[in-house]
């Protein structure tokens, strides 16, 4: 097992990426210059901290639309995976399908886990808050779902609003 460490932090430019929606239709984060992203990696599909920690995001869209503000959600699971978990809980924001998890590679969240002893490779629950112009403002790393939206509304709501110009 190889594991690539790669520190991004608050000030990066946030690398850019290509994946699949629930819709089959390619997402970039690119298509979201000149709004702030949340984009946070999750482990699976359908588990319990997983379901947690994405209702929390739905529940709170307003709050985050309110702050031009889009959620992402990345996992390794598929496409079909994303489109029965959405469906299942009402999830209205891009879950967006890693499979090869390059992508988590390129953020440093594909690292390697232990669980009853067996070592293994996988996403580590991570959250980045990109701002408009494609820059990390904060990352959250290994992150407890409990009270995980507040702290990120908090951290969006804290970022200086561009000079309207």
């Amino acid at each position: 097992m190889s594991e690539t460490v790669i520190s991004l932090k608050a000030g990066d430019k946030a690398p850019d990426f290509s994946l699949k929606n629930g819709e089959g239709k390619t997402v970039k984060l690119s298509d979201f210059k000149g709004k702030r992203v949340v984009l946070y990696f999750y482990p699976k599909d359908n588990t319990p901290g997983c379901t947690k920690q994405a209702c929390s995001f739905q529940d709170n869209s307003s709050k985050f639309g309110a702050l031009n503000a889009q959620v992402l959600g990345v996992s390794t699971d598929s496409v079909e995976s994303h489109v029965k978990f959405a469906g299942k809980f009402s999830l209205t924001f891009p879950l967006l399908s890693d499979p090869d998890h390059a992508v988590a590679e390129k953020y440093g969240v594909w690292k390697e886990k232990t669980n009853y002893g067996k070592k293994y490779m996988g996403l580590v629950r991570t959250t980045f808050i990109i701002d408009e112009t494609g820059k990390i403002a904060k990352v959250f790393n290994s992150v407890k779902v409990d009270g995980h939206e507040e702290k990120v509304l908090k951290a969006i709501g804290e970022l200086s609003t561009p000079a309207a110009e």
